[in-house]
């Protein structure tokens, strides 16, 4: 299970034929004509900064095919506009250091808003200089002071030092160029009726929302629900809110999850089949094996790179995954550039894979890290053999379900500790505790949970949950109008993870008329406390609450045949 590797074992010319027959026969998959939305651009750019940077850029850029150029200085500068030539129309306007960090900026490519906010009115800068509902593009050269920043910046907006002589010249070319019509993947597909994000008006579960860098997922609040949107203009296919979406309600489609899940066993198969020893899983941005490849370096044989449009495409479920089907190891490549919220995110991750392999009973080094110079990392023969040389077969359409089948085949494989262990905070892992003096089995949470973890007795009064489909959203504890239900973040390294126990049972309340049983006893008494003073349960008309629905009809009518004005007295 665990064991060491013996390095005289290990022959690489052999580990990289075994490699090279893997790519020969199995294809990493791709979205051959993905969904796409297109940019539209005029050329109308904006330049925000100092006089003395956006001048002088506004100079080198007049006359290279862009429709107006307008101007936001902070100060007069050394520079005049006047100085400039009047190949495109031009217009200058100075604003104070307090009218910058006013600004609020909302868009991409080919429409984006810009408005001058002071808290009592907003002003259109668009529409105020140039006549126009939006800006196409922006240049910010004040960055630096400019409250409007973001993490990953959306597309049009270029974001560059004036004074970085070495990068003036790429930048300004790339800039000049966003002029025309542009396409871009629509790199998601959402199911809302599998996310968790909210119902009845309540919030749950907003882990795509906390881990996008490109600030492209809203939650929107409907008359009575919320629900998530993702801006497919803003997106930039980073694609952590799919690794972080524990139902699969958001999936990436280059490719989507199951594809890789399925392509990397097959893989691992494979390379056995061609008598490759000690694989080593490595997920590497496109852009990352480019450049490696275009450096002429050359990993080592046991390397098998899995390429992604970018790391957060993949998340612990897919390196586990690749160690349940026979890695001996995982590594994430680190690239340059990346975004905070990303790199945040592949170490929430990575301790989420940590905390499983420890209480599955496996060696956390078997995921880690690997550093953007650290070469030796990457090629590193991994310390211990796979964890099995049997295929893994992952049947279940539903990524809970298929990250279950991974879970049992690690446990399978390991030492399960038989306890709950503690996971990062958010983790999709957990069960829930129900108070038996305060349910009363109305099933408010069965009907807000998003998975099947909770259900109803049927025909008898219960209550059950399964913690393995469990993801830990809070909407069963915010739904409970008792406060019965209290979370219990961790992960339960036992097979009562998967065995579904009862929470809480009571008997059936019989109807008093035809014996129907339709409610609990709890809960009859429950609705008789709370309604002792309503003048339609007045007097001997309570009775009817320990009626079921129907027998409580006849009733009322029962009553108005014998008292036709009694219903006036309500």
């Amino acid at each position: 299970m665990n064991q060491r590797i013996q390095l005289a074992s290990i022959d690489d010319q052999r580990n990289a034929e075994a490699r090279e027959s893997v790519r020969q026969r199995i294809s990493w998959p791709a979205n051959l004509t993905p969904a796409n939305v297109t940019y539209h651009s005029r050329g109308h750019a904006l330049l925000i900064g100092s006089a003395d940077d956006v001048y002088p850029a506004a100079r080198a850029l007049q006359g290279r095919g862009l429709a107006s150029l307008t101007l936001l200085v902070t100060d007069k500068g050394s520079d005049a506009v006047d100085a400039l030539g009047s190949s495109e129309p031009l217009i200058s306007q100075t604003l104070t250091r307090d009218q910058l960090s006013q600004l609020r900026i909302n868009g991409y490519l080919g429409a984006f808003s810009v408005q001058l906010d002071d808290g009592d009115s907003v002003l259109n800068l668009a529409r105020a200089l140039i006549e126009r509902d939006g800006f196409d593009l922006i240049l910010d050269l004040a960055a630096a002071t400019h409250t409007q920043r973001w993490e990953l910046p959306p597309p049009g907006y270029v974001v560059m030092q004036w004074q970085s002589v070495e990068q003036r010249s790429d930048t300004l070319d790339d800039f000049v160029g966003l002029v025309g019509e542009f396409d871009k993947p629509r790199y998601f597909q959402v199911n809302s009726d599998l996310c968790a994000h909210s119902t009845s008006g309540n919030i749950g579960c907003t882990r795509c929302l906390d881990v996008c860098p490109a600030d492209a997922i809203s939650s929107i609040k409907g008359r009575i629900e919320s629900h998530i949107e993702i801006d497919p203009f803003l997106c930039q296919g980073v694609g952590s809110c799919t690794s972080a979406c524990p139902t699969g309600a958001i999936e990436f489609r280059l490719p989507e999850t199951r594809r890789q899940q399925d392509t990397l066993s097959a893989w691992l198969g494979a390379y056995r089949e061609a008598g490759g020893q000690a694989p080593v899983l490595r997920f590497i941005t496109h852009d990352s094996q480019d450049a490696e490849r275009a450096a002429g370096v050359v990993t080592a044989g046991h390397i098998i790179d899995a390429p992604l449009e970018e790391l957060g495409a993949a998340g612990h479920d897919q390196w586990l995954t690749a160690l349940a089907a026979g890695a001996a190891e995982v590594r994430i490549q680190l690239h340059p550039n990346m975004p905070a919220r990303l790199s945040a995110f592949l170490t929430d991750q990575v301790a989420q894979a940590h905390a499983l392999l420890d209480a599955l009973g496996h060696d956390r080094a078997r995921v880690k890290l690997i550093e953007i110079a650290d070469s030796a990392g990457r090629d590193a023969l991994p310390a211990l053999t796979p964890l099995t040389e049997s295929p893994l077969s992952l049947p279940e359409p539903e990524k809970r379900a298929r990250l279950n089948r991974v879970l049992s085949r690690l446990a399978e494989l390991g030492n399960p500790s038989g306890e709950r262990v503690a996971v990062p905070t958010g983790a999709a892992y957990g069960a829930i505790q129900v108070d038996s003096d305060a349910c009363t089995l109305c099933h408010a949470c069965v009907s807000n949970c998003p998975t099947p973890a909770l259900k109803s007795g049927g025909n008898t009064p219960a209550l059950s949950f399964l913690e393995a489909d469990c993801v830990q959203c809070g909407l069963c504890e915010q739904a409970c109008p008792e406060n019965a239900i209290t979370l219990l973040p961790g992960f339960l390294a036992s097979d009562a993870r998967e065995t579904r126990h009862i929470c809480h049972e009571e008997a059936a309340f019989e109807c008093i008329n035809c014996g129907k049983p339709f409610a609990t006893v709890s809960t009859v008494a429950t609705i008789k406390q709370k309604l002792a003073n309503h003048p339609y349960f007045a007097g001997e008309a309570m009775i009817r609450l320990e009626m079921c629905e129907d027998c409580r009809v006849k009733d009322v009518w029962k009553t108005m045949i014998r008292d036709p004005d009694a219903q006036l007295k309500v």
